[in-house]
């Protein structure tokens, strides 16, 4: 059964970071992650501010497990953040340019975090897609990845 649904992005919370912000270069390299200078308008997308990071700045690059499950689709990747970023971003109803300038995969997901349908879209198109998806009884949340590259982008949920 479909039905209309509003839908709510949320970005990483900030909290989750701020430990690595302090440490030094050689203590990031043997986490896997390293800082990078921001040197283009796009493709630097912030997982906490859901918003592509101003040139000049600096970001830190890192793997993250954004499906932190026991399913067979606990997966994790790359994902850049921002330091000095208060709190998650939190959207309604609409989706970010950093999402619309690029094309996306859309998952989605049961409530025993199994992936139930995904598809590829153009960032521009993709609200109708996240809509018809959440609209369903046996989708519990979305996640947007970038379909180019395969990165987590963000979690959708309900409301």
């Amino acid at each position: 059964m479909l039905r209309a649904m509003s839908y709510t992005l949320r970005g990483l919370e900030p909290a989750l970071f701020e430990p690595l912000f302090g440490l030094d270069e050689e203590t990031l390299a043997a986490r896997g992650m390293r800082w990078m200078d921001v040197d283009a308008a796009v493709g630097y997308p912030c997982r906490i501010s859901l918003e592509d990071a101003p040139v000049g700045e600096r970001v830190l690059l890192l793997p993250f497990v954004h499906q932190d499950s026991s399913s067979p689709y606990r997966a994790s990747g790359p994902i850049f953040v921002r330091q000095g970023q208060r709190e998650a971003q939190c959207i309604a109803g609409e989706l970010p340019p950093y999402l619309t300038l690029r094309p996306l995969s859309v998952r989605a997901y049961d409530a025993a975090d199994e992936m139930v349908d995904a598809d590829v879209i153009e960032g521009a198109a993709a609200a109708s897609l996240i809509e018809r998806y959440l609209g369903r009884d046996d989708v519990a949340y979305l996640h947007l990845h970038f379909a180019r590259r395969g990165c987590y982008a963000c979690r959708v949920d309900r409301g």
